[in-house]
């Protein structure tokens, strides 16, 4: 009865530590995965038409008469 007790115990010790060692090597496949959904992928933008674009906005003053003024003042 005791030899029976300890190889259950050996047992479970066994499945616990290929649990672990399991969840690390997933953790560390997914610190590592650099696959197409990372977070830059995801970003999205609204132009000025208010469509959503993958593409950044151009770099346009918002008021040409404001950022003249601006420019000269430099």
């Amino acid at each position: 009865m005791r030899s029976n007790n300890s190889f259950i115990k050996k047992q479970k010790a066994e499945e616990k530590r290929k649990k672990r060692l399991a969840k690390l090597e997933k953790k560390h496949q997914k610190k590592n995965d650099t696959s197409p959904d990372s977070w830059e992928n995801m970003i999205a933008y609204v132009d000025k038409n208010g469509n959503i674009t993958t593409e950044p906005p151009a770099d346009e003053p918002k008021n040409k008469n404001n950022q003249n003024s601006i420019n000269n003042k430099h």
